[in-house]
Order: structure tokens, then sequence, then C-alpha cells
């Protein structure tokens, strides 16, 4: 009886334990989708009922002309299209690139790959605003300025923590998987292509999701680029939406939640692969 008593004790223990641990990971979630959820809801409300005190979580009835109209005051569209083509360029730039130098570092072999690979993860500990004004005075001699070139052409020449990702993700993989490519007369470029990114669909998803997260929502780049309104993206649209029309809020918030759908769409369908690259790129340095 008493050996049946203290495992009913243990395993009541272990479920009241799960159960802590549950509610504590759902109030955090609640925690973290609230501000959505108020942006969600004031975008759907009449102006009038925006500072209502207490709030009114659900908007009776929904004002759905909000998106509509905040749409077409200012051109969306085009700002949608500019955010589109610079994303995609630069998710492919940095899955080329940084998988290309990434691949160098995991599985070629050189006296010198350690030595370079901390100094490319030593330019990672330079702030960005220290290489501002520099990269600012190298594009505009360019005459790149006012220009997508500054925006789209870095990418393509590499990215430190991506790279750190890949790497780190490559070195998981068995090298006796090169050397038999090796034994049936595979390239070293076949290996890359045919052997090591079909393995790695994890971490290229990671890198792709977080490609997309960061260019999609960039503020300071086409800011310090970009004067043109024409060129503008949407986290520049967004600001010059909130100058004009900062009176109405609603417009702004049905504005910036259609502006956050596609990266919610985005990391939906990527989830799994994005969760499971970020969990094996740390398992062997």
């Amino acid at each position: 009886m008493s050996a049946n008593a203290a495992g009913t004790k243990k395993k009541v223990g272990s479920i009241l334990k799960r159960v802590g641990l549950y509610v504590l990971l759902i109030a955090g979630a609640l925690l973290f989708t609230l501000p959505f959820l108020w942006m969600l809801s004031t975008s759907l409300k009449p102006e009038i009922e925006v500072f209502r005190f207490p709030p009114q979580w659900i908007p009776r009835p929904p004002k759905w002309s909000n998106y509509v109209e905040a749409l077409t005051i200012l051109p969306f569209d085009l700002f949608f299209r500019n955010t589109l083509t610079i994303t995609v360029n630069n998710v492919i730039g940095n899955l080329v690139s940084c998988s290309l130098v990434a691949f160098g570092f995991a599985r070629l072999e050189s006296r010198f790959s350690n030595v370079l690979f901390i100094l490319l993860l030593s330019t990672m500990m330079v702030p960005y605003q220290v290489t501002i004004i520099p990269m600012f005075v190298l594009f505009h001699r360019l005459g790149w300025v006012d220009t997508f070139k500054p925006l789209m052409v870095p990418p393509w020449l590499g990215y430190p923590f991506f790279i750190f990702i890949l790497r780190q993700f490559f070195m998981t993989i068995p090298l006796e998987l090169d050397d038999a490519a090796r034994i049936d007369g595979c390239s070293t470029w076949r290996i890359y292509w045919n052997i090591i990114l079909p393995l790695a669909k994890p971490a290229l998803t990671t890198v792709a999701v977080l490609g997309f997260l960061g260019n999609w929502n960039d503020f300071m780049g086409p800011l310090i680029y970009i004067s043109s309104q024409e060129k503008y993206t949407l986290a520049i649209g967004l600001t010059l939406f909130r100058g004009q029309y900062m009176s109405n809020i609603a417009y702004l918030m049905a504005a910036s939640v259609a502006t956050v759908m596609p990266v919610i769409i985005i990391f939906f369908f990527a989830q799994r692969y994005f969760i499971e690259g970020m969990t094996l790129t740390g398992l062997k340095g």
C-alpha cells in the first residue's frame, strides 16, 4: 500500500507540475498576444469609440470599411510591392551567400578556417549604429542613395548570424556522407547542392523566416537611403500615414494589421521547420 501511495503521490505531483507549466505558458502567450488583439480590436472601431473607457474589446458592429479607407488614403499597394521586392531579393541573397560561406567553414578543411570564423563572429560585436555613417558615405559615392541597391545588394555578400546558424547545422551532418559522395565521383559543388542543402531544410527555413521578418519590418534602412515616396516601404509608409492622419487611430491600426499579417502567415506555415532549425543549430560547435 505504501508503495502504491508513493507512486500515486509522485504521479499527482508530476501532473500538477505539468498543469502549472501550461498555465504559465498560456499566461505568457496571452500577455504577448494582448497588444495585437488590442490593435485588431481598434482597427474595427469607429473613431469615436477608440478612447472609450472601459474599452470595448469586441466592436459592435465592426467597421470593416476602416481597412479599405486606410489602405487607399496612401498608396499602400505601391509600398507593399516595394517591400515585397526588397524582402524576396534579400531572403534569396541570404540563403545563397550564407549557405555557401557556411558550407566552406563546415566542410572544407583549411589551416585558417577557425581563425576566419572567429573573425567573422567578431563582426557581430560591432553595433549597427557604428557603421551607418561609413556605409551611407560609401553608397552615396556609388550613387546608390534613393535607390533600392543599398537595401538589396548587401544580403548577397553574406550575414554573419545566418552564416553561424547554417555552419552549426552543417556540422551536425555526418562527414561520411561527403566521403561516400566523393567515392561515387561527386564534386564539392554537387555535395553542397545535392546532399547538404536537401538535409539542411530546417536551418534554411530558419534563415528564410528570420530574413523575411527582418527585411519586412526594416525601418532604419529605408529611412536612411530612400527619400522618394514612390520607393517607400511599408514601415516608412506607416510613419507617413501616422504623420498625416494621426487624428484617426483606427485607420493607423487597420494599416498596421494589414502590414503584419504576411509575417504571421509566413511564420504559421514555417514554424515546424523554424523551431527544428533553431533547436538543432546548437548541437555541435
